[in-house]
């Protein structure tokens, strides 16, 4: 990796981190020569950093091409997540009844390692699923969505240690469906695992500063929570 590389991920995720806590809001100009001089860096990893947030649905192009916070809407961060959660499912149904015995031991031991960072062992989790799927198309649909969902998922991790500790409890109970090769089981606790992100996620909104939307969550419920 090269240093404009390594500028632009640490430009991404400090950008990533204060447009999801809401210190950055929808609507704030985010001029490449400002970010450049604030970060001691050339336009280039500034650029590629707005370019990655833009991919992620965090920022869009606004007056005279410039890059702006997007207003993310709770019913966006809704259907991203109900969109999210379908496929998710309809791997863990796949992977339970697809995966080798091998796959299944890896995933057996990544949810006994305690000292990996928490969200990329829960990439890693969700990474092996989709591999133990052996459905090309349907990885290639998660991609996007990844990008669009890890940013929020991540940070209620950090937000709420509460949450690490219901992710973990969610991802064994997963775990052991996909050992009994019971993909219908396994597909029903991926869609509840997903509704709880979102209603974290919802939690971790409302606490934040400044107005909002509400979301009423009903967790653990197998869909996503509905608006208020």
């Amino acid at each position: 990796m090269t240093r404009s590389e390594r500028s632009a991920d640490q430009v991404h995720s400090i950008l990533s981190d204060r447009i999801v806590a809401g210190r950055l809001r929808p609507g704030d100009p985010l001029a490449e020569s400002t970010l450049a001089d604030e970060f001691g860096l050339s336009r280039t990893p500034i650029r590629e950093a707005l370019h990655r947030l833009a991919s992620e649905g965090l920022v869009e192009r606004g007056a005279r091409r410039a890059f702006v916070v997007r207003r993310m809407s709770v019913t966006d961060l809704r259907d991203l997540f109900e969109t999210l959660g379908e496929i998710e499912a309809i791997c863990a149904r796949l992977a339970a009844h697809r995966m080798t015995e091998i796959e299944r031991d890896d995933l057996r031991r990544l949810l006994g390692q305690e000292r990996i960072d928490y969200p990329l062992l829960n990439a890693r989790f969700h990474d092996a699923l989709r591999t133990g799927a052996r459905n090309h198309l349907m990885s290639g649909l998660l991609e996007d969505l990844d990008r669009r969902s890890l940013p929020w998922r991540d940070a209620s991790f950090r937000a709420q240690t509460r949450r690490v500790e219901q992710s973990r409890a969610e991802h064994l109970e997963i775990l052991d469906a996909v050992l009994a090769r019971d993909g219908e089981l396994a597909a029903r606790l991926m869609r509840e695992h997903m509704a709880s992100s979102l209603s974290a996620i919802a939690e971790m909104i409302r606490e934040r500063p400044g107005p909002g939307e509400r979301i009423v969550a009903r967790p653990r419920s197998g869909a996503v929570p509905d608006l208020d």
